[in-house]
């Protein structure tokens, strides 16, 4: 195929020797399966976004470390500069923390490098050696829904131990791997404790994963894993290899159990709202 512009400089370069075909394209970034290093690899080229689009990411860049105090400024400020200074920032928030994340344990894509604004990494497969589908596209027996939830809620604990909440996790944002579910898409990462709406993001996102799982395995919706997450973290008690129960006292004197727990069909309607966006603005 054609090579895409956004990646000739990678090919000039030799950090990758061609480009075989396009994965996906959404708002954020267009994903491109690529030969480099003897491997067969994808590349994913972020998009030059308007500045409407950074009110929408105040929620989750809140809390964020800037890495000069000229940048930091600027960012406040809302200059031109300080606008690049944004996006360069939303980009750099997803190399980093696929890089954290997987000396922290998480399954992500296998991050080999971030060259002129490109990220390449993992192609995560299947079984069978194709690109691996999203855990939306795919039925589930219960038995494999209940692992993939044990699975997808450790590296959940994981992320939280580091300090990190992805954010925007869905059945739309994980891969089923030859070897079980891979988290993707971080470039809105949240900072566990420098953000205000960390813990709604939490359950936000605890919540969509058991909605979407829950549909294949019924009891995993009488669970809530991300209420004792957050407590256990609070707390300073939450660790890598935490055993949790699923089971969370609540204090019924402040907290509506009943509208939490219809908050997990509404964390999946609003998934499933988001990714019919995405695919449309892709369609377009």
């Amino acid at each position: 195929m054609k090579t895409p512009p956004g990646l000739q400089a990678l090919i000039d370069d030799g950090v990758i020797d061609r480009v075989l075909r396009p994965l996906k394209s959404g708002k954020e970034a267009s994903v491109y399966v690529v030969h480099a290093g003897g491997e067969v690899r994808c590349a994913k080229v972020y998009k030059d976004m308007a500045q409407r689009s950074f009110q929408q990411r105040t929620l989750y860049q809140e809390g964020r470390k800037v890495r000069g105090s000229r940048e930091a400024r600027a960012m406040g400020k809302a200059t031109r500069y300080g606008r690049k200074q944004q996006e360069v920032a939303w980009k750099n928030a997803e190399v980093d923390a696929l890089y954290q994340l997987r000396d922290a344990g998480v399954r992500v894509p296998e991050p080999f490098g971030y060259v002129h604004g490109v990220l390449v990494m993992e192609l995560v497969a299947d079984a069978a050696g194709h690109s691996a589908p999203r855990l939306g596209e795919v039925e589930l027996s219960p038995e494999d829904a209940r692992a993939f939830h044990q699975s997808l809620l450790r590296d959940v604990v994981k992320m939280l131990c580091v300090g990190l909440i992805h954010g925007d996790l869905s059945e739309y944002n994980v891969l089923v791997g030859e070897h079980g579910p891979v988290i993707i898409d971080f470039p809105q990462v949240v900072s566990a404790a420098g953000n205000n709406a960390s813990r709604r993001l939490l359950l936000r996102d605890v919540n969509a994963l058991t909605a979407s799982l829950g549909r294949y395995a019924p009891e995993l919706l009488d669970t809530w894993y991300g209420e004792e997450m957050w407590a256990l973290y609070e707390a300073g008690s939450l660790h890598p290899d935490t055993e949790l129960t699923g089971v969370f006292a609540h204090d019924t004197r402040h907290v509506d159990v009943d509208g939490v727990r219809h908050a997990i069909e509404d964390a999946r309607q609003e998934a499933i709202i988001r990714q019919q966006g995405r695919e449309a603005a892709a369609a377009e």
